[in-house]
């Protein structure tokens, strides 16, 4: 998405239609999903992840009974890797075992599978709340998983 646009000044007086997406929880399980655009951003750290640089995915989840939309974070640090690789990998645009330099560029209209969990928080009213996260981007059907080619599993130690 470009945040030229969604930063775009309104008028008191201007036409609007864009009612947004509907918030819809997948149940979860593994989805195929398209990417709709990236932000690049900066993440100021926090206790757990230093400051870095941030791609904020946009992307659609089609389900059976319809599509959501999800925005889903990667951090570009050394520890999250794996993570870009998966995404990559995903999307179609390396294959397990290569180097890779992140072409942001082709990633808009890509496709891939993801797998979906369900998540509970409590809003900030304190009521109990459901909400989706991508837990990990799968490899395309029909392609050797990582494990056939040689690699392994972040955290199987």
């Amino acid at each position: 998405m470009n945040d030229n646009i969604l930063d775009q000044e309104l008028g008191w007086e201007d036409e609007i239609e864009n009612e947004g997406s509907p918030r819809r929880v997948l149940e979860p399980g593994e989805y195929p999903f398209t990417v709709l655009g990236f932000e690049r951003a900066r993440y100021a750290g926090s206790e757990k992840v230093a400051p870095c640089n941030q791609a904020i995915l946009h992307l659609r989840v089609d389900a059976p009974d319809g599509e959501s939309e999800m925005n889903v974070n990667l951090f570009l640090l050394k520890r999250f890797e794996w993570k870009l690789c998966q995404f990559f990998t995903s999307i179609g645009l390396r294959q397990h075992g290569e180097k890779l330099r992140m072409n942001w560029a082709a990633v808009t209209g890509k496709t891939g599978r993801c797998r979906i969990t369900k998540r509970t928080y409590k809003d900030k009213n304190g009521a109990d709340r459901e909400t989706n996260d991508l837990d990990e981007f799968l490899d395309p059907l029909g392609a050797p998983s990582m494990q056939q080619a040689g690699g392994f599993t972040p955290g199987a130690f």
